[in-house]
């Protein structure tokens, strides 16, 4: 039988995929190390071949128990960035009302991605593998797939944006000195998938050219004390059957390729080539945002604080443990007898236990139990200072407890400055999660102005949780500016918003010249003090608002009539307001036509003014 060709360009992707797994072995080693001590395998070495062991015991007897610290302190980490909201708000580029409103609506889109891919779970997955590993990937780009179904007899959908986490290991770039992903000329996706799977998505079954390995928790015996075997799941990388690798490799634009190239391939078949298919702001077309523990000069990958805490893990385990074996000792005792005196055998056996007759040969020195003496001091100064070391290195304390005060003997202005202490010493790891939050945001905002060339219709959630369904495209969608709505939980949570909504009660500064509360203000009021923005959804001052914007756009192809019920003065100003703006879509009669619409308000406000009167 005919063996079959291999394609050229398979061969060169496979050929770069191995040149790249070879550069960054000595990393993953690494990663897999501080997936280890995570999970409590601290006896763990890594052998040359990069298969991860367990070190097994010099002597039956040695205790080799592990106290994990490591394990506590990520989780309390998390915690605190978990404090980190996901979402963006979009700045207007001018004060135009039109760009308002556009950025008004990206805002919307923005939070409407969000719920749909759940993006604080896919943040706190980011975040944890960033923590476990020193990096971690967002890929963002336009699934065709998803979306509202358009021809169900064809199974074609509009498509929409998917986010997904990609874990370090799935990530080959280019240039492993590159500080970010702006630098690299290529980057390889590679990921395992079984081979079922890669049928269905591409309609092609591949053939593995070699065996796939895959991050995986092996059960063993591992850890224990001299009596007794631990349990305990080793982490390491294993061959995997019925999968293979499928490999994706972004090449940016060049001369040889002006548009790009994307090349995916999986064993020894080409599943897609072509041109890139995004372009992102500033020319980027890669769709990845890198996430960064903590960043290393001169590094793609950072660094996790596990690598750190590795060595004073070591040492904690090794003091605890020979301090049991003191312990056990002072105990159990150590017995001293002449050759020959005793039966060994039997002692050997069954141990000295209380009332236990021991008899000696006839002639010879009486067994006698050695003198330990006490525990010695250094085994707790030496414990207690491995404790400060890994409140240093992680920046990780509970301060009431270490700090040796009662909170009722602190003021609330002492808590809040060690509260605010303990958060600026991770404040930089912080910083790198909102920065790739505010870079997903923009390639989300990005993919709908390339693909949303047409209009569409959506579910957007409001901004009083409700949902409305809205008809948009790309002219709709702003990308100019993106900032944080809320950057952190635990600098802005409710306790605190609730008083400084008391302060400034308390201060008049809410209260109109006639010394009452506008309708405005008392909205917001409601919304600090944590009860949602609610009222806002029921008042007819918002109502009327929001009719009138809608009038706005029907004045483009309809005029609306006048009704007896509207609010004449919010129809007026939102009306005017429409008008005045730079880029007024009405021209000509349309715009004659509001002009007369908004008389016609003039007039039964004055009525209605003078009525009253």
């Amino acid at each position: 039988m005919k063996e079959k060709k291999i394609d050229p360009r398979v061969e060169f992707v496979q050929a770069d995929f191995a040149r790249r797994v070879k550069e960054r072995l000595n990393l993953e080693r690494s990663w897999l190390l501080n997936l280890n001590f995570y999970a409590g395998n601290q006896q763990s070495e890594v052998l040359p071949t990069g298969e991860i062991t367990e070190a097994d015991k010099k002597y039956y007897w040695q205790e080799n128990e592990v106290y994990n610290h490591i394990a506590p302190i990520i989780e309390a980490r998390l915690s605190k960035f978990s404090n980190i909201r996901g979402s963006v708000s979009v700045i207007p580029a001018t004060n135009d009302r039109a760009d308002v409103e556009t950025a008004k609506f990206s805002t919307k889109l923005l939070r409407s991605v969000e719920e749909e891919n759940n993006f604080r779970k896919i943040v706190n997955e980011a975040t944890f593998w960033s923590e476990l590993t020193g990096t971690a990937f967002y890929k963002v780009y336009w699934s065709p797939t998803k979306g509202r179904c358009v021809a169900p007899e064809e199974g074609l959908y509009e498509g929409d944006v998917e986010i997904s986490v990609c874990p370090p290991y799935e990530i080959y770039p280019d240039n492993l000195s590159a500080s970010d992903i702006g630098e690299l000329r290529s980057i390889i996706h590679a990921k395992a998938y079984p081979l079922s799977v890669v049928e269905e998505i591409w309609g092609k079954k591949p053939k593995p050219l070699s065996p796939v390995n895959v991050f995986l928790f092996d059960t063993g015996n591992i850890g224990g004390t001299a009596l007794q075997k631990g349990r305990n799941r080793l982490v390491r990388g294993k061959e995997q059957e019925d999968y293979i690798t499928v490999i994706e490799r972004y090449s940016v634009p060049d001369s040889e390729n002006p548009e790009g190239r994307l090349l995916v391939v999986a064993g020894d078949t080409l599943l897609y080539d072509g041109k890139l298919p995004y372009r992102f702001e500033n020319g980027e077309v890669l769709p990845f945002v890198r996430q960064a523990c903590i960043s290393q000069p001169a590094s793609f990958f950072g660094s996790s604080i596990i690598e750190r805490l590795i060595p004073v893990q070591r040492a904690y385990n090794a003091v605890k443990n020979r301090k049991h074996e003191f312990f056990n000792r002072m105990t159990a005792g150590v017995l001293i007898a002449e050759d020959g005196s005793i039966d060994f055998d039997e002692l050997e056996e069954d141990g000295i236990g209380p009332g236990k007759v021991l008899i000696y040969r006839q002639g010879s020195n009486a067994p006698r139990m050695e003198d330990l003496g006490s525990v010695p001091s250094e085994f707790g100064e030496e414990e207690d200072k491995l404790l400060e070391e890994f409140v240093s290195i992680s920046g990780v304390s509970d301060f009431l407890l270490s700090s040796g005060f009662s909170a009722n003997n602190m003021s609330g202005v002492a808590l809040n400055l060690i509260m605010q202490q303990d958060n600026n010493r991770m404040a930089m790891v912080s910083d790198n999660i909102r920065y790739a939050i505010k870079e997903v945001g923009k390639k989300i905002l990005w993919l709908y102005k390339q693909f949303a060339s047409v209009s569409r219709l959506k579910r957007i959630y409001g901004e009083n949780g409700g949902v409305e369904t809205a008809m948009f495209s790309a002219s709709d969608i702003s990308c100019d500016d993106i900032r944080f709505d809320v950057e952190d939980e635990a600098v802005n949570s409710a306790e605190i918003r609730r008083q400084t909504a008391r302060e400034l009660f308390e201060m008049g500064l809410l209260f109109g010249p006639d010394g009452k509360m506008s309708d405005i203000a008392r909205m917001k009021m409601i919304e600090m003090l944590g009860l949602g923005n609610w009222e806002s959804a029921l008042s007819e001052q918002e109502l009327h608002r929001k009719k009138a914007m809608r009038e706005n756009e029907m004045f483009s192809v309809s005029e609306p009539e006048i009704e007896s019920i509207d609010d004449h003065s919010v129809h007026i100003s939102e009306h005017v307001s429409y008008l005045l703006q730079e880029e007024c879509p009405l021209k000509g009669e349309r715009r004659e036509l509001l002009i007369s619409h908004v008389e016609g308000h003039k007039k039964l406000l004055h009525s209605a003014e003078e009525r009253d009167a």
